[in-house]
């Protein structure tokens, strides 16, 4: 069971001496002590709440506590089931790299695209390596053209000794 992140309190676990009451309509009933607003609750087979805890006015609504309690939970649960959580994966080239692995490595991004999670393209300079970033960024160019349904979310910059680009799905 989802756990509803507001207890409310219900019938005789409200301590104040008198509130304002709301029927199930909606409607406003007034302000009334709280034992007459639990015996209008009961005669409708239904439960008193407290929705507003204000000190100065305390609001209160009848209505069925359980089947409230059900649909919050249905709510919570369908809300959670709507949402997905985007992973960042990495894709590793190198400088040097030979046009049939550019291929594979491009291939396995797509499957990581498709399946709607971002992609960390990033390449690492070693020694003499450094002095090619240009040829790293065109290298980068050439990989993101290779992806289809992509869209850059940060172009390719350099960072020290690594080269990094991130993309994402391309929005439909």
């Amino acid at each position: 069971m989802f756990n509803i992140k507001q207890d409310f309190l219900v019938n005789e676990e409200i301590k104040f001496s008198e509130v304002q009451v709301i029927n199930v309509d909606g409607q406003k009933l007034g302000k009334m002590s709280i034992r007459k607003a639990i015996e209008i609750a009961e005669e409708n087979n239904m439960d008193l709440v407290l929705v507003s805890p204000n000190s100065d006015n305390p609001v209160c609504k009848i209505l069925d506590y359980s089947k409230y309690k059900f649909e919050m939970a249905k709510k919570a649960k369908e809300a959670k089931k709507k949402q997905k959580v985007v992973e960042i994966k990495e894709i590793r080239l190198s400088p040097n790299i030979d046009k049939h692995d550019l291929e594979v490595k491009a291939k396995n991004a797509n499957k990581f695209l498709e399946a709607g999670n971002k992609v960390k393209v990033s390449m690492r300079f070693r020694g003499r390596e450094l002095n090619f970033v240009n040829q790293g960024k065109e290298i980068m160019n050439v990989f993101q053209n290779m992806l289809e349904n992509s869209q850059v979310d940060k172009e390719a910059k350099i960072e020290g000794k690594n080269l990094t680009m991130f993309l994402s799905p391309k929005q439909k």
